[in-house]
């Protein structure tokens, strides 16, 4: 069985604005003190009253434009529900069904061949806390939570399955982060963790025959550690096919020193 590989790229970048997404603290955070650039909204506590960032919604609608996207007339928050330390409220305010931007094209250069792939999607949400590990005075693992990040406006670009090889995604991330950077929407800074990425995979025969399940890949930091974790995803879903074995769909971490990716858990839809 010929087979073929189809790539979905999920892209948050941090929008560039000088407050945060509901309240009126710094979105400066990579160089303050712990939970210093806090207050009620941003900590979840109860009867704080939000505040849209107007400067964000424009960056996303901006950013949606320059991405060919349709903007439609009404669009809507949802809650994103999740128990996590870093999430104080327990819920991420985000976006689904009504985006502020839906149906675009991203069009990228790929050893001079013109390539073009779909935008699903471009919506507005905010990030969350982070946890620092370390460990207290008697060596024990601990979690400490820094809540500087948490409310910071972040766009979701979700990328449509239209990617067959890793390198194609390579090139995509480059000419996106170009965009955002162009239009000024984001430092598109992966080190910063301004651009981040998730990458969708999987196998499927080239005559429709057959499909196999997507594979989720998390934890990559930079443009080169997507294109390897990709590579190897690619390699690993092909030999499994080729053994006559099982695929199931999950989610992956990449592990740079080891340069393989780790099933992290399995997801049911």
């Amino acid at each position: 069985m010929e087979l073929e590989t189809v790539i979905g790229l999920e892209v948050h970048a941090q929008v560039l604005t000088r407050s945060k997404m509901y309240c009126s603290c710094s979105a400066e955070y990579a160089n303050a003190d712990p939970n210093t650039h806090v207050c009620p909204v941003c900590l979840g506590l109860p009867g704080a009253m939000p505040v849209m960032n107007k400067a964000a919604i424009e960056s996303v609608i901006k950013t949606g434009l320059a991405l060919n996207c349709e903007i439609p007339t009404f669009s809507k928050l949802d809650r994103k529900n999740y128990g996590y330390p870093d999430l104080p409220k327990g819920y991420q305010i985000s976006q689904y069904d009504l985006p502020l931007c839906a149906h675009g094209t991203l069009t990228f250069d790929v050893d001079g061949d013109a390539v073009t792939a779909g935008i699903t999607r471009v919506h507005i949400e905010e990030d969350t806390g982070r946890l620092v590990h370390a460990h207290d005075e008697q060596g024990n693992e601990i979690s400490l939570v820094d809540l500087n990040r948490s409310g910071v406006p972040l766009m979701e670009i979700v990328g449509d399955p239209d990617l067959r090889t890793p390198e194609q995604a390579g090139a995509y991330l480059t000419a996106l982060r170009q965009i955002l950077r162009s239009i000024g929407a984001s430092t598109g800074n992966m080190e910063d963790g301004a651009f981040r990425c998730d990458a969708n995979i999987s196998v499927r025969a080239t005559d429709g025959s057959w499909a196999g399940p997507k594979v989720e890949i998390k934890n990559m930091n930079s443009f080169r550690s997507v294109v390897r974790a990709l590579q190897f995803e690619e390699k690993r879903q092909a030999e499994v096919v080729a053994k006559g074995g099982s695929l199931v769909q999950e989610t992956r971490g990449w592990s740079e020193a080891q340069a393989v990716t780790i099933s992290q858990r399995t997801k049911e839809q």
